[in-house]
């Protein structure tokens, strides 16, 4: 982690652009755990995993899971040298223990269509308000969509490059993608939530069929076309 007045020096680059970085979620971590005096890990199990009944959401799930209930995500030979099977395949979550503010999280998928919901409800679940609806509109925002950067401040949207979604989805729609294989996504027009679980890095990463493929996409657009007809 790089020290805020190292941050504050480093020079900009010379061009704008869009870049994709975990960067900032890493920072909101550790500002997270500096102002309450808590761990990420217990700040989500006590705020939001308890409440909404997301039972099998957490950090470093061997800790209290079975191996062989988990999905393996590599034969990693070039940096752990092993099979990774219960411990995060983001590198820069791994070094920091499992628990980041990017990367990190095990799931299921009832239980992250549980989290999709109460997005979907505008911070609202089981009549819980977790965060006021000025909050989610802020972070579901699509700043730049004009620039084609699909990237609001705490969701991806579905239009302009590497479109993650069907033709069918609303601009109103959004939601995000995991490097593992991962997709979760939400749509207000429809009130629709749809979850995609996989681990096409397994065993290795080199190609990406589930993206060359739009294995996801196509997916999401014969639950759009089910509920049309």
């Amino acid at each position: 982690m790089i020290a805020p007045n190292g941050l504050v020096d480093s020079k900009l680059l010379p061009e704008k652009k869009y870049k994709y970085s975990d960067f900032t979620f890493m920072i909101l971590k550790e500002y997270l755990e500096k102002s309450t005096y808590k761990k990420l890990d217990v700040l989500v199990q006590d705020n939001f995993f308890k409440s909404l009944g997301m039972n099998n959401s957490l950090f470093n799930p061997l800790k209290t899971k079975n191996k062989s209930d988990i999905a393996p995500t590599e034969i990693d030979n070039y940096y752990r040298h092993q099979t990774l099977q219960g411990y995060v395949h983001d590198q820069g979550a791994a070094i920091e223990g499992g628990v980041q503010g990017h990367a990190g999280l095990f799931s299921n998928a009832m239980d992250i269509a549980k989290m999709m919901q109460m997005y979907l409800q505008k911070g609202n679940y089981g009549n819980i308000q977790y965060f006021s609806s000025k909050t989610f509109d802020e972070f579901n925002t699509c700043y730049l969509c004009a620039n084609r950067n699909i990237r609001g401040l705490g969701f991806n949207k579905p239009r302009g490059i590497d479109n993650p979604t069907s033709k069918s989805a609303s601009d109103k729609s959004f939601g995000h993608t995991g490097f593992t294989g991962t997709m979760a996504w939400a749509d207000p027009e429809t009130e629709t939530v749809y979850v995609f679980l996989s681990n096409r890095t397994y065993p290795g990463v080199i190609e990406n069929k589930l993206v060359k493929g739009k294995i996801r996409e196509q997916i999401q657009e014969v639950i759009y076309d089910a509920i049309i007809k």
